[in-house]
């Protein structure tokens, strides 16, 4: 019997050492200069000015569902990210406290003026962020702040009542849409959709993205999950060219058929992009609001998307990983040549224990498709922002991925030569390759 739970003990052992992080090691992880593949970075606003434009489809107006564990008041974490960015000096949050505090943030943000934005990223341990918007703005110039912008509204070129009346939540969506459709071809000098199918791809899908690409864009990004599910089919073109032309000028179009013409427009734009070397972004996993459909943004859907022989030149990252049930799945798909994943969202969406296991997982699958990511938006401010979101997440991130790495040593699965060098790659090296900018 003895010996049995000695038996036990020992074989617990690995598992119990990684239950904290290596010292040496999260010193070292701390020291790496971050790529953050995904954040929705506010830009610097007048007194009275609002930004509006971090997300094509923000959260703010819906149903909200309840916070996380990680997401509550209670996490220490966010009196942590007071203390690292602002100096704060108290273990609680009273409103003489708070005052204090934001006396020192609106001096900071005095001071810094138009680098406050890169004051901040100093501050993360972040060399780049990728910030997703519907245009950049004051505070965030490259090459600090690169630009992914949203493409969605390029698949929704008809009436979209049918689409609109599903949820309360895609009746705000489908606005938001329409409202940015407009506005694209607005820019290129269009009042209203062209004739045919093939005039809508010239003259408003490929100018869109060639402008994006001229005005800096270094992706381009899908919020498509929050909007309908993830299986764009193939679709001939001559069907797409039916639907396009019986519906342009009046009718609404069921549900079926808008599909198919939205799977024929998702596989153009993914290709078109890739022309334009701009990898595409796409949602998957859990999404904000109380009615979002969860089983349309299982990245399993894509598979047929990412099997086109005629998109293998467009690189796909799967952004969130398919936070929530769908974190196994995305590992399957790594082995594909031009499929990537960030951890983003997951960083304060559940606690860096649990984090720390699906880094694991993907770690001893494909280590080279696997980048950091944030998720960071503008939050409740103005004690708690953008700033401490993105301190929260980043923290949180590094130290999930050095428990990770921890165990994989325990364990004889990896030295502590390759945790270090693992550990680069998924903070940085394999954003860097993934976007073609070298070392910097």
């Amino acid at each position: 019997m003895q010996a049995k739970l000695l038996t036990v003990v020992l074989c617990m052992a690995p598992l119990a050492a990684a239950q904290k992080p290596d010292p040496d090691l999260l010193a070292k992880i701390h020291t790496i200069r971050a790529i953050d593949n995904h954040a929705h970075t506010p830009r610097l606003v007048t007194p009275g000015e609002t930004d509006d434009e971090y997300d094509a489809l923000p959260c703010d107006p819906l149903e909200p569902a309840p916070p996380t564990l990680t997401q509550g008041p209670e996490n220490p974490q966010y009196i942590a990210a007071l203390k690292a960015l602002f100096g704060y000096k108290y273990d609680d949050m009273s409103p003489d406290h708070l005052r204090e505090l934001l006396e020192t943030k609106k001096r900071i943000k005095n001071e810094q003026g138009d680098h406050y934005p890169i004051w901040v990223l100093d501050h993360l341990g972040i060399e780049t962020e990728l910030s997703n918007r519907v245009a950049m703005g004051r505070g965030l110039e490259p090459p600090r702040f690169r630009w992914v912008p949203f493409d969605d509204a390029l698949l929704f070129p008809l009436n979209n009542e049918t689409l609109v009346s599903e949820t309360p939540d895609r009746k705000i969506f489908y606005k938001r849409e329409a409202e940015l459709l407009k506005r694209y071809r607005k820019d290129l000098g269009l009042d209203r959709a062209p004739g045919t199918l093939d005039e809508y791809l010239s003259q408003v899908v490929t100018p869109t993205l060639e402008s994006q690409k001229k005005r800096g864009a270094v992706a381009v990004k899908f919020e498509a999950a929050y909007l309908r599910s993830l299986d764009f089919d193939f679709v001939e073109r001559a069907e797409a060219q039916r639907i396009y032309a019986h519906y342009l000028d009046g009718g609404v179009p069921n549900r079926a058929e808008y599909y198919k013409l939205q799977d024929f427009l998702f596989r153009y734009i993914a290709a078109e992009a890739g022309r334009l070397g701009l990898p595409v972004h796409i949602h998957t996993g859990i999404g904000c609001g109380s009615y979002f459909e969860l089983l349309g943004a299982n990245p399993l859907l894509l598979e047929s998307v990412l099997n086109d022989a005629a998109l293998r030149g467009t690189k796909f990252v799967l952004l969130h990983g398919g936070a929530g049930p769908y974190t196994k799945e995305i590992a399957a798909l790594l082995m594909k040549p031009n499929v990537y994943t960030d951890f983003s969202e997951q960083t304060w969406l559940i606690p860096t224990r649990e984090l720390s296991k699906v880094l694991r997982y993907w770690l001893e699958w494909y280590p080279e498709k696997i980048i950091f990511g944030t998720d960071l938006s503008p939050g409740s401010p103005p004690e708690w922002d953008w700033e401490e979101a993105g301190w929260q997440a980043t923290e949180s991130g590094r130290e999930a991925l050095s428990i990770a790495l921890t165990g994989m040593m325990d364990d004889g699965e990896i030295t502590r030569e390759r945790a270090e060098a693992l550990a680069r790659m998924a903070l940085r090296e394999n954003a860097l390759k993934l976007y073609g900018w070298g070392d910097h």
